[in-house]
């Protein structure tokens, strides 16, 4: 079953209204591959969601950062899934390894926020990944797959949720998985969805990489079988995205050859 490259990029907590105005001319004037050969999300800040909508061009989508688990209400600070519904934002990123890591966010905290969002007609880029010690320890898999379990628990209908695979290690770090260690994991996650959810699920997800990815290390990681796309950091605020997306030809050359 082919499944259509995907490229998130996630801009963190960075931006002026300035900037953003940059970044999106940017991606406007670009040439890149069309909507059949690749997905894009742009994920801003959420103070610059309607901002992005707005200017973004049409044949690139966008992604709130985070959303609160359930129903609004005297949840201070936080943002709904249905807030982000009314303002016609289709994706969101949840689980994400720095607010599991900063803020705490359990397997099962996240689960419940994948489950809502789905729940209010959102589409999800859930995240998963070990950390340094977790992987020199030999646990990468076990890790990765509880955080998957969990959410698998809650979730139903997988086809509005893309898996993003992120060893902690590896994002804002300069350090890369290798290919082969990034193919072995998500070989490993798809195996895993097979056997506990469905091999439909298991052919159709779409799971992509995410630490470190630039216009230098794209295309080599592009090309790994079970990797089917990015979720870009810091590259996604540079140029060279452009190259990031254009990556997915390598796909559509391989399936020809």
């Amino acid at each position: 079953m082919a499944r259509k490259f995907f490229v998130g990029g996630n801009w963190k907590c960075n931006g002026t209204v300035e900037e953003v105005k940059k970044i999106v001319t940017t991606l406007s004037e670009a040439e890149v591959p069309s909507e059949d050969v690749v997905e894009v999300v742009i994920s801003p800040p959420f103070v610059f969601l309607p901002l992005v909508k707005t200017l973004l061009r049409r044949d690139f989508s966008i992604a709130a950062q985070n959303c609160w688990v359930r129903k609004g209400g005297a949840f201070t600070g936080e943002v709904s899934a249905e807030m982000l519904v009314n303002l016609g934002i289709p994706w969101v990123i949840l689980g994400h390894s720095e607010r599991r890591l900063l803020l705490n966010e359990s397997n099962d905290f996240v689960a419940d926020k994948v489950a809502y969002a789905l729940s209010q007609g959102l589409k999800v880029i859930a995240c998963v990944g070990e950390t340094l010690e977790q992987r020199e320890s030999g646990s990468t898999m076990a890790v990765v797959a509880a955080q998957t379990k969990a959410i698998a628990e809650q979730v139903m209908h997988w086809s509005n949720v893309v898996l993003a695979y992120e060893p902690v290690w590896a994002i804002g770090t300069g350090k890369v998985a290798t290919p082969a260690q990034a193919q072995e994991v998500h070989f490993e996650l798809r195996k895993w969805l097979h056997v506990n959810v469905g091999a439909e699920v298991a052919a159709s997800t779409r799971i992509i990489y995410g630490g470190s990815v630039n216009g230098a290390n794209c295309k080599e990681l592009a090309a790994q079988p079970d990797v089917d796309g990015f979720l870009v950091g810091g590259a996604s605020l540079k140029p060279e995205f452009i190259d990031i997306i254009k990556s997915a030809t390598v796909k559509t050359t391989a399936k020809s050859e």
